[in-house]
Parts: structure tokens; C-alpha cells; sequence
């Protein structure tokens, strides 16, 4: 058996559990049966062809899947894989300015900032 180690945001499809333990002889497996057990997670995890999004990164021990076999990589008893979903975004809005753009903290200081 593996535990999957879910990050915050995803644990309130998991019931709260912070690890979770799943069986599989891959990643790929493993990640079958999480959803198994959890399945309002599939949506967040997998696009609509069935294949992990792009900003899931699962790591086994400290590699990162892709680094190994990507999904295909093999599971031993015991091994601890961490789910952790990629973070973007940000805000368009920017109290007291009248601009709206899309600026990082830095360029916005430099650029966007009120004259």
C-alpha cells in the first residue's frame, strides 16, 4: 500500500485526510484508485479525455514522476507519493488605481502604479 500525501485545498474531497492509502502498481494505478475512493476528486485531477491536467504534479519521495516514468513509474509497499497541484494566478484589481492589467507585483510598481 501507498499514502498519498493530498495538499490543503484538496483535502475537503478527501474528507479532511491528509494522507490517504492507495493501492497500485504504478502511479498511474494509484491515482485510479484515489478516485475510486474519493470520486469528486476526478474533476480536479483528470481533464475531460481522462488524463492528469497539466498542473498536478505528483512526487515520489523527492522526484518528481516526470523526472522517473512519469505514470507508469512503480510503486513499492510503503512509498509515500505527494500530490501537488501547480499555483498561478493573481489579481487584476489594484485598489486605488483606475488601471487594470495584468502585471506581476514588480512590473506594476515599475509600470502600472498611479502617475
Amino acid at each position: 500500500m501507498t499514502t498519498l500525501k493530498i495538499p490543503t485545498p484538496l483535502r475537503y474531497y478527501t474528507n479532511g485526510q491528509a494522507e490517504v492509502a492507495v493501492n497500485g502498481a504504478n502511479v498511474s494505478a494509484a491515482m485510479r484508485n484515489l478516485v475510486e475512493q474519493y470520486p469528486t476528486l476526478e474533476q480536479h485531477l483528470y481533464n475531460g479525455n481522462g488524463d492528469l491536467r497539466n498542473f498536478v504534479n505528483l512526487f515520489l519521495g523527492e522526484n518528481n514522476i516526470k523526472d522517473l516514468q512519469g505514470l507508469e513509474t512503480p510503486l513499492n509497499e510503503g512509498d509515500t507519493l505527494r500530490l501537488i497541484p501547480s499555483i498561478a494566478g493573481g489579481s487584476n484589481d489594484f485598489p486605488g488605481t483606475a488601471r487594470r492589467g495584468r502585471c506581476s507585483r514588480s512590473v506594476w510598481r515599475a509600470r502600472c502604479s498611479p502617475d
